[in-house]
């Protein structure tokens, strides 16, 4: 009997939601996407329905992840964007042909090319990580408090202060490591 896969933690920035695939960079990591089924799971979750995803297309969807995580981590400290994760998502987004179409709810849908759907998919993601990482969004990269975590996110919050890439999971676990470690240092509580 398999393990069933991690859970998707998603965002609702499509680029450093993709990131976000790999969890735990810096303790004991997380792969979320570790088949092409599973990418192609991401995807559809995401609004980019594709019919089926190569190991050859995963391993492209996850240097793009890299790509994107290294650059936007990156931005979010002020230090000079990697050239080779440049290269990676400029690569990306050019060979993506995804357009956006409008739905009659008046919502956003992507339509990919029935010949290259994933690259197509790739593409928008490399688009979405251009335009938060050149500035074209409202908000700031940030990367996570967590010292185990460390992703980067992005911060469309009012004060543009948050710590945590997901209050539910690194916010949480952080918060609860310090209620223990200040009870446990109190006299008489342990």
């Amino acid at each position: 009997m398999s393990a069933e896969p991690p859970e998707f933690r998603l965002g609702t920035v499509l680029a450093t939601s993709f990131t976000g695939t790999l969890s735990e960079r810096h303790g004991e990591p997380v792969e979320r996407i570790p088949t092409p089924g599973r990418l192609v799971d991401w995807l559809a979750v995401n609004g980019l329905e594709v019919p089926s995803c190569s190991t050859a297309q995963l391993e492209s969807a996850r240097e793009l992840r890299e790509a994107i995580h290294a650059a936007a981590t990156a931005a979010a400290v002020d230090a000079s964007l990697p050239e080779a994760a440049i290269r990676v998502i400029n690569e990306c987004s050019i060979r993506g042909c995804a357009s956006a179409v409008l739905t009659p709810a008046g919502q956003r849908h992507w339509s990919l090319s029935p010949h290259s759907p994933v690259e197509d998919a790739l593409g928008v993601i490399a688009s979405d990580a251009i335009s938060i990482i050149g500035g074209g969004r409202d908000g700031r990269l940030a990367l996570c408090a967590s010292t185990t975590c460390r992703a980067a996110f992005f911060d469309t919050s009012r004060s543009r202060t948050r710590r945590w890439c997901e209050m539910n999971t690194c916010g949480n676990r952080e918060k609860k490591a310090r209620f223990n470690a200040t009870h446990r240092s109190r006299p008489g509580t342990g």
